[in-house]
């Protein structure tokens, strides 16, 4: 049976005075059909056998398929946000590293791990923020602010990595601006304009953005979610920061995938609305068996679909794809050494201040004559 192929069409904004974006405006994926229940069972202990024959182990991100994610855990590996899988990557003694996402995430793995083996099920699924972010063009708008420190989000090519003082997650961002704008230093924020505005106005940092978006979090909508709260009075409202200002105003809590995780668990409340990425509700259900959790409107009452949150390039990630990839190598990520070196700068400063913080070390001290390059 062959993949489904969508097109994907999405609107990037057009540039401002305060910030700069590219021309990108469509793009593709390849989403693998469904298999069978006897398939998928035949898959999984083939995988799990090539795991062991191959000295690798798996790291799934929130948003992939769930049998992506139950594997990952049932044969010791991760599934988590993109901040713990550079994490786990990293640190796991398996010499292949088997990562079911996106491509920028493959790429941190194997900066992280030059000497690990990286491969992922499709080459092909990448993420609009990266698309709509070329390295020649931001290197272009980086010039033009020589003063400013330069911060980009996690779904940026190696490239722009490369280019960046710093790399963040939503989980940490907000703690590395706050930082740096106490140390008196002006950022220059990429590529993602919702969560670039949100640290902002949480910090009042000097800022200056490109003017990307996700194509998922950036369909949310404010009026539809409102009615959607009426529906349901006594739901919590958990918000990515990714999302719209008007969506973000509406939120009980607002934070990362890890973030929405642990209010899911500490909030004492029974119906929540997710404005995340629908694969998120996977590990929300399977934590949370006593709480009711209800997707967030993408579209108004004309849509054909009220709630279509998923990510089509994280739906790139099958069983089939993941087993052929381990059974001859297919889908292996590549990373100029050179470009490597650099790019693991920021991602280097990113974890180092996440461990100092988790060690109770003082902000300050994590940046400290850390700043414009």
């Amino acid at each position: 049976m062959p993949s489904t192929v969508i097109d994907v069409d999405y609107e990037q904004p057009a540039g401002t005075r305060a910030g700069a974006v590219c021309d990108t405006r469509h793009a593709w994926a390849r989403v693998p059909p469904e298999p069978s229940p006897d398939e998928r069972i035949a898959l999984k202990e083939r995988i799990r056998r090539l795991l062991r024959e191959r000295n690798a182990v798996m790291v799934s991100h929130f948003y992939v398929h769930p049998d992506l994610q139950d594997l990952a855990e049932e044969t010791g590996g991760i599934v988590s946000d993109s901040l713990e899988m550079a994490r786990f990557g990293r640190d796991h003694a398996a010499q292949t590293l088997v990562v079911s996402g996106v491509r920028f995430m493959g790429e941190t793995s194997k900066i992280l791990s030059p000497e690990k083996r990286v491969l992922m099920p499709d080459l092909d699924a990448n993420c609009s923020l990266d698309l709509g972010c070329p390295v020649d063009q931001f290197s272009a708008f980086c010039d033009q602010h020589p003063d400013r420190t330069v911060v980009v989000y996690a779904n940026t090519s190696a490239a722009v990595k490369a280019r960046a003082d710093w790399l963040v997650t939503s989980s940490c961002a907000l703690d590395v601006v706050n930082a740096l704008h106490a140390a008196g230093q002006k950022i220059l924020w990429g590529p993602d304009r919702h969560l670039g505005d949100y640290i902002r106005r949480q910090t009042g940092a000097d800022m200056v953005s490109w003017n990307g978006a996700c194509i998922v979090h950036d369909e949310f909508k404010a009026l539809e979610l409102e009615l959607l709260m009426k529906e349901h009075p006594k739901a919590k409202v958990l918000v990515h920061p990714e999302s719209p200002s008007d969506v973000i105003a509406l939120a009980d809590a607002v934070g990362s995938t890890s973030a929405i995780l642990n209010a899911a668990q500490r909030m004492d409340a029974k119906e929540f609305i997710v404005a995340t990425d629908s694969g998120m509700l996977h590990k929300l259900r399977t934590l949370n068996p006593g709480k009711v959790f209800i997707e967030a409107p993408t579209a108004g009452n004309g849509g054909t679909c009220k709630s279509c949150a998923h990510c089509p390039w994280m739906a790139m990630n099958g069983l089939v794809e993941l087993a052929n990839a381990l059974e001859t190598g297919a889908g292996e990520i590549h990373v100029d050494p050179a470009l490597g070196v650099r790019a693991r700068v920021p991602i280097d400063r990113m974890l180092a201040f996440t461990a100092g913080l988790k060690n109770g070390l003082a902000p300050g001290s994590l940046v400290a004559g850390i700043g414009a390059a």
